[in-house]
């Protein structure tokens, strides 16, 4: 396993992390523990969950999943999207964030978060409430690092400003969707990354399963893929992502490695990628995707890739998660 600095901090985590939004949804319990199990073995120490997903099983099924190895492992969660009905149970207030980072820590049976992650810029709560908070929670020792996801790249230079001139600490990481059927971080988010230290961890690096072949027409849904699952994953079926997957493919086939593997190893190739984060529903899917970490691309792969994908710098993001304004 290859490991890398997050941004500019010293903090190493693992070129590969593992994603657990699956985890007691798509995935048992049982599966998703040999899952991590099979992670660690691999050397993977990077592993990404949040209070929300599968309405927080994830979290407790991680917990009880590292017993013994809690140490091992960077575990990052996040907060701010929606919880509840209550006035309350979303966004970035004080009130909101140490109520669940408490909660998260429970279900984590930890008494501490490596990586805590705002899930998405919230419009109603002031910045500087936001980042004191963070700060607060690093200082009393719950929190070492601290990072955000989904944030605009405006919004994102303004809290690392509001933090140099409060002298607080600051996000050292950014979570986006970033793949070779998103590359719309490429215009403003990855050069405000290499201009300020900040480290990029893509989801949805496989562009939800589309980028690994499996996907060949629209009424195509393998038993237990996301598009079996989830109806609504089928807003992101068009030709032209299933045209980029079968020339991901083809090359693919070429160099002697899967779609899967090429994809992630493409991300592991650009500026400020610190971990890509990858679910995984069985064990079999993350023995394939380790390989990515070995996979070498040359120049020219490089070139026919950034050619086949050049059109998805421009319009909108494959995904984006907000709070409502």
């Amino acid at each position: 396993m290859q490991y890398r600095r997050l941004g500019n901090s010293g903090l190493k985590v693992s070129v590969l992390g593992l994603g657990t939004n699956a985890f007691g949804k798509r995935a048992d319990k049982q599966a998703s523990t040999r899952i991590i199990h099979q992670a660690l073995d691999y050397g993977i120490n990077f592993i990404d969950t949040a209070n929300i997903y599968a309405g927080s099983e994830s979290e407790r099924i991680i917990g009880e999943a590292l017993t013994g190895n809690r140490h091992n492992v960077v575990l990052t969660t996040k907060a701010g999207l929606i919880r509840g009905q209550g006035p309350n149970e979303r966004g970035s207030s004080r009130f909101h964030l140490q109520q669940e980072l408490d909660n998260s820590l429970k279900r984590l049976n930890t008494d501490y978060i490596d990586l805590y992650q705002i899930h998405s810029f919230d419009p109603h709560t002031p910045l500087e409430e936001t980042l004191r908070t963070l700060d607060d929670m690093i200082r009393s020792g719950k929190v070492r690092y601290i990072g955000a996801s989904n944030y605009a790249a405006w919004e994102l230079m303004k809290a690392i400003g509001i933090s140099e001139r409060l002298g607080l600490n600051r996000y050292v990481s950014m979570q986006t969707s970033y793949s070779l059927a998103d590359r719309t971080p490429e215009l403003e988010l990855v050069p405000l990354c290499q201009d300020q230290g900040v480290g990029i961890i893509p989801y949805y690096p496989l562009a939800g399963g589309i980028l690994t072949g499996k996907y060949r027409v629209e009424d195509q849904k393998p038993a237990g893929s996301r598009a079996d699952t989830d109806p609504n994953f089928y807003k992101f079926f068009n030709e032209e992502r299933f045209a980029l997957s079968e020339q991901v493919s083809e090359l693919a086939a070429d160099i002697g490695c899967s779609p899967s593997s090429l994809s992630l190893a493409w991300l592991m190739h650009q500026p400020c990628v610190s971990t890509v984060i990858v679910g995984a529903t069985k064990v079999e899917q993350l023995e394939d995707n380790i390989t990515s970490v070995n996979v070498e691309l040359n120049e020219e792969q490089l070139n026919r890739l950034d050619e086949i994908s050049r059109r998805y710098r421009y319009g909108e993001p494959f995904a984006v998660y907000r709070l409502p304004e």
